[in-house]
């Protein structure tokens, strides 16, 4: 197998992730981030819809991390999407986090919009 470095010439990839935080661009942030090819910001959920409907002239499409597991996108949430055109793509927040690593490093025009995963008893 060839291992190839990965350029991140035009994009801001997520660096780590764990328990309450993500970590982009050497910078953590903590609760739900919202990330895209030229930075990351703080993202208060799905009632922070105004926040990812801005993201339109930016990105094609964006990913939804939803936590440890995914869990269906709640309808009101998916239906402002739709109705503003702008794709989303449920998944795990993990998974979520390297999908988007991949597809910006590809050039793709999309964003992450992530929960993070919950601390257990053993983070503590």
């Amino acid at each position: 197998m060839d291992l190839h470095e990965v350029i991140y010439s035009d994009a801001v990839p997520i660096e780590s992730y764990g328990p309450g935080f993500f970590r982009i661009n050497g910078e953590v942030i903590r609760g739900g981030a919202l990330i895209h090819a030229k930075g990351a910001r703080s993202w208060g959920g799905y009632d922070d819809l105004q926040t990812v409907l801005d993201m339109k002239p930016h990105v094609d499409f964006i990913l939804l991390g939803t936590g440890a597991v995914m869990t269906p996108v709640p309808a009101a949430f998916r239906r402002a999407l739709d109705a503003a055109g702008i794709g989303v793509e449920p998944m795990a927040s993990p998974t979520a986090c390297r999908t988007y690593n991949v597809l910006v490093s590809e050039g793709r025009r999309v964003a992450a919009v992530l929960i993070p995963l919950e601390a257990t008893a053993d983070d503590a």
